[in-house]
């Protein structure tokens, strides 16, 4: 597959396109006829697969996930198993395969989704990933972050068994524009936290799926607040905060955590930090998101993780909402259902009966 890496390091050096995500697809059955795990916000499922071709592969990336293109060499048998677990807004993926070769192309990145970071832990054999220029070999034990909004390759010459972890990009707490700094470069292997997130990931998916949800919640966050230890730790992030706008950004980024249960508006934060709200707002342009949907959004996680949670059962979700700035039910119930694809009464009564 030689003449694959050539081309795939050409295909994912390509410009910057429109975002969208993806995620690799184990005693597993084979591909079934409904959807597997979705790899959107909220999954929660577990699933198990066998492919014994490439389509088949192909099939359970496309309906479980999200388009790739995915190849191999004609003359070798092929099959894959593939077991994905979800825990709130993340989601993990084990994968055992032989030779193959995943592209995330600008066709596949028509087809849908956006704003996603994925995490790879090699186990078992090694792999190239390139993107956005950047070309890496990932050998057992690496971590590697690539973008589901742009186009990449990852070529497997051999048997491989790795460990993806997908969650969308405003989770890490970081700003994006940073930690896409770090895409298809191999992570942890000059800092002391690389060990602790590869031992981390690697336990998550066969000890989460005996959890229940609000459970997995919380493992999920423990593992994205490590990776976001880590990856400032190598990009360096308080040296960086010597740039006035990306202090500013760090400083708004802990208040609204800190205060998502007082009123906040881009006025308050604004007056808060003796900013205008004009310069507010021009911070935020280059994060991809917006002051009022970031605010939305983190209030929102709040309080699906607490809908989750058994020892608050005896809340209402009115009131649950209402800690978190939702004044409004029906406005509440909608904007959930946006966010999660259910409502907030379907979401307990599935969980919690």
């Amino acid at each position: 597959m030689s003449n694959a890496v050539t081309a795939a390091t050409t295909a994912a050096s390509t410009t910057r396109t429109a975002p969208t995500t993806a995620a690799e697809a184990g005693t597993p059955t084979r591909v079934p006829a409904g959807r597997a795990l979705a790899g959107g916000t909220g999954a929660t499922g577990d699933s198990r697969l066998r492919a014994e071709s490439i389509p088949e592969f192909r099939d359970i990336v496309s309906r479980s996930f999200v388009p790739l293109m995915v190849s191999a060499d004609g003359k070798q048998s092929f099959d894959a198993l593939v077991h994905t677990t979800g825990a709130d807004t993340a989601v993990f993926t084990h994968l055992q395969t032989k030779p193959h070769l995943v592209e995330r192309t600008p066709h596949t990145i028509a087809a849908g989704g956006s704003g996603f970071f994925k995490l790879n832990l090699l186990l078992h054999g090694n792999g190239i990933l390139v993107q956005d220029g950047r070309e890496t070999v990932i050998r057992p034990g690496d971590l590697a972050l690539y973008d589901t909004s742009r186009p990449y390759s990852l070529v497997f010459e051999e048997a491989v068994s790795n460990l993806v972890m997908m969650f969308p990009k405003d989770r890490l707490g970081l700003p994006t524009s940073i930690v896409e700094e770090l895409t298809a470069v191999s992570l942890g292997t000059d800092c002391a936290l690389g060990p602790m997130v590869s031992s981390f990931l690697a336990q998550v998916p066969a000890t989460i799926t005996s959890l229940p949800l609000h459970a997995r919640a919380q493992v999920a966050q423990s593992g994205l607040d490590l990776l976001s230890a880590l990856l400032s730790t190598v990009l360096d992030v308080e040296a960086r905060e010597q740039d006035p706008r990306q202090a500013q950004l760090e400083q708004i980024y802990r208040f609204i955590d800190e205060n998502l249960g007082a009123e906040l508006t881009p006025g308050s934060i604004a007056a808060a930090h003796f900013m205008s709200t004009r310069h507010l707002h021009s911070l935020f342009s280059d994060t991809g998101t917006t002051v009022s949907a970031l605010i939305k959004d983190r209030r929102l996680e709040k309080c699906r993780t607490q809908i989750l949670n058994p020892a608050l059962a005896h809340r209402t979700i009115a009131g649950i909402a209402a800690q978190w700035g939702f004044s409004d039910p029906a406005h509440f119930s909608r904007v959930f259902k946006a966010r999660f694809g259910q409502s907030p009464s379907e979401l307990r009564h599935q969980h919690l009966g």
